[in-house]
């Protein structure tokens, strides 16, 4: 029996403020995190423009052994007390921002894939964090640490 691939929960994104909006339609959201984050960057008043997938950063994918294209999922221009910064924003789940944890439960494809995902996570923040210091941008990953840091207090 062939197993089917769970699919992603992949929605398109309407903007109620699309003057902000500078990236091209439609606005794909992966999960509902990146949902809840596109909502937050749209009504935001300190945001005056963010755009969804718009960069593209070359990248070594060791894992694969070749050249890539990672597209972060937010670019957003955020200004403040009169300053402008610039930031590229990925949207990850802590689990695949930290090395995985090796269990006996797991099954050697699952601890073998975890370890693939992180690897190429780690590819590609390096490059984002290059070429954010050479645009003058900022890199950040989200996590629900962070974007649900509000709820928890």
């Amino acid at each position: 029996m062939i197993k089917k691939k769970k699919e992603a929960k992949v929605s398109e994104f309407i903007p109620q403020f699309p003057d902000k909006y500078i990236g091209k339609y439609p606005i794909i959201c992966r999960s509902s995190w990146e949902r809840m984050y596109a909502q937050w960057l749209d009504s935001n008043p300190f945001v005056v423009e963010w755009m969804s997938e718009g960069n593209v950063v070359p990248y070594f994918d060791p894992v694969k052994g070749k050249q890539r294209r990672y597209y972060p999922d937010f670019y957003a221009v955020v200004k403040n007390n009169g300053k402008s910064r610039k930031f590229l924003i990925e949207i990850k789940p802590y689990k695949e921002t930290v090395p995985p944890k090796n269990t006996k439960r797991k099954s050697f494809k699952t601890k073998k894939h975890q370890e693939e995902t992180h690897i190429t996570n780690q590819a590609k923040w390096k490059a984002a964090k290059q070429y954010c210091k050479k645009m003058g941008y900022t890199f950040k990953v989200f996590t629900e640490k962070t974007l649900f840091l509000q709820e928890k207090r």
